[in-house]
């Protein structure tokens, strides 16, 4: 995390000079917190300046600050060689002597506001702060303890890269820039929170993604006004286009591939401190429907796949209503042999065919929520053996018939082919708003409602750049990364809607022309 804590040109809150002051105003501002550490010292090149380094313990590598902090600063040898510089160039300050001679750290930065200065030692900054002097030095040495690069638990692979980013901002980073060592992949860094100050920061490639999407995820982020920001989920939710919809409109990721292949299409990266997830915009809807492995095998596989994604997502949110439909109202829709093994499986059932089905989807749904927060372990077999042996005993128990435990089985299975959580999400919601039309108003129902959420879908925007696209506005050129995903050597073009100028993926080469 870059040092930019010092942001205002004018000092509202100097620090005092006194050494015995600051030190008193700074631990009456922590409230006397027991993980604030103030060690206070002589610095070796002037008997009269005593010195205080400050910094929190835990967000601090203490080595480093005993190695490249204390040790310079009351070492004898760097006394001689500060007076004989101090005789040679009088004209430098205390404090320009000590960042440009004495202290080998990266990430230093003079802070004058009080603000500034309690910012940093909260945020793995050690302060240094000298008797007479209103400037302090920030020194950066963060060293908490964080967790490694782990193999993506919500985004699997069987083939690709098996690493993912961590809750550190730098590391997130660092992995992006692996994957793209070009100038023109620009960082930017915000800090939102007023309590947290989480550092949040902005990744595009200059040259190819729109200038009208940065400017607007620049005045969005600047726009936000709130105590902390905890994980990225809070910043989804308040710079998202569309606040009534079940479908996601900010694409998230724990990817660094997903995020570089993104990148270069043109989106603009999010990436928030203090969590693994991040945030891609524009988001699409194709884009739900579509896994980092696709790339990494052939096309016909990656497009067989991905109609299946397809058909899997109508089975999810139609199956369960369309059978409502044809049970209750349209019954002469099913050949006679299949109408009457359903009415022998339906003899016994008390409940009409909505109840039925509202009952088993309400159940299958508590126990998949179950199985998500107990111990993994525990979570799954829960989930498996729960969901057959009470399927079964509804069955046997005549509450349920045996057609709608397959129906509501599938159902569930198919919602598990969606790569995109969030899209699982929102068909679990929509299912039961299906359920109801067809119970109401049978096929006729279903038909308006999908005319319904079509025309939902088309209205929605992510950033300026319509939802559905490039199937409304239909785009032909961009078919050939949609429904299906045509060979790498034939997808020469970025997208149109999301890059500005630079639309040449790679070059045609003759040979390819000749065969």
């Amino acid at each position: 995390m870059s040092l930019d804590l010092n942001k205002e040109k004018t000092i509202k809150n100097p620090l005092p000079e006194s050494l015995q002051e600051a030190m008193d105003w700074i631990r009456e501002q922590l409230g006397h917190s027991c993980d604030l550490v103030i060690r206070e010292f002589r610095i070796s090149f002037s008997e009269a300046n005593k010195a205080a380094i400050i910094y929190t313990d835990g967000l601090v590598n203490l080595e480093h600050v005993q190695e490249f902090i204390m040790k310079p600063l009351m070492s004898m040898e760097e006394a001689a060689a500060f007076r004989k510089r101090e005789r040679d160039e009088t004209e430098l300050s205390l404090i320009r002597n000590i960042i440009e001679y004495i202290l080998p750290a990266g990430g230093i930065v003079e802070l004058e506001d009080r603000d500034a200065i309690l910012n940093a030692a909260l945020t793995g900054c050690a302060v240094l702060i000298l008797e007479g002097c209103s400037i302090a030095i920030a020194i950066e040495m963060r060293g908490w303890e964080e967790r490694g690069v782990t193999e993506p638990a919500a985004q699997t692979v069987v083939r690709g890269p098996r690493e993912g980013f961590s809750e550190n901002i730098r590391t997130n980073t660092s992995m992006i820039r692996r994957k793209i060592k070009d100038p023109k992949l620009w960082i930017e860094t915000k800090f939102i929170g007023k309590s947290s100050q989480t550092a949040v920061a902005i990744a595009f490639m200059n040259g190819t993604a729109r200038e009208s999407i940065v400017d607007e995820v620049r005045s969005r982020l600047d726009a936000i006004d709130i105590d902390a920001i905890l994980e990225s989920s809070y910043i989804e939710e308040l710079i998202q286009d569309g606040v009534y919809t079940p479908f996601p409109t900010v694409f998230h990721t724990e990817r660094p591939d997903v995020v570089a292949a993104g990148l270069l299409e043109g989106r603009v990266a999010i990436i928030i401190d203090g969590t693994p997830f991040v945030l891609m915009v524009p988001a699409i809807f194709v884009e739900l429907f579509q896994s980092p492995e696709d790339y990494y095998q052939r096309a016909d596989i990656s497009t067989l796949v991905r109609i299946l994604r397809f058909i899997s997502f109508a089975i999810a949110l139609f199956v369960p209503s369309v059978y409502i439909a044809i049970t209750t109202f349209h019954q002469e829709m099913m050949p006679t042999s299949m109408l009457i093994s359903l009415a022998s499986q339906r003899e016994g059932v008390p409940f009409p065919a909505f109840i039925e089905a509202i009952l088993m989807e309400v159940t299958f749904e508590i126990l998949r929520e179950a199985g998500v927060r107990m111990p993994r372990p525990v979570g799954q077999a829960v989930s498996i053996v729960g969901t057959l042996v009470i399927g079964q005993a509804a069955v046997e128990a005549g509450i349920v018939s045996a057609a709608m435990v397959i129906v509501v089985s599938i159902t569930a299975i198919s919602s598990f082919v969606l790569p995109s959580f969030n899209l699982s999400i929102s068909v679990r919601m929509l299912r039961f708003l299906f359920m109801g039309l067809a119970a109401s108003f049978g096929v006729f129902g279903i038909i308006v409602g999908f005319i319904a959420l079509v025309l939902h879908l088309c209205r929605l925007n992510s950033f300026g750049i319509p939802y559905m696209t490039p199937l409304a506005p239909f785009n032909f050129a961009d078919q050939k990364d949609t429904l299906m995903r045509f060979p790498m050597w034939a997808m020469l073009k970025r997208p149109r809607l999301l890059s500005r100028g630079n639309l040449t993926r790679q070059r045609k080469k003759a040979s390819r022309n000749e065969t």
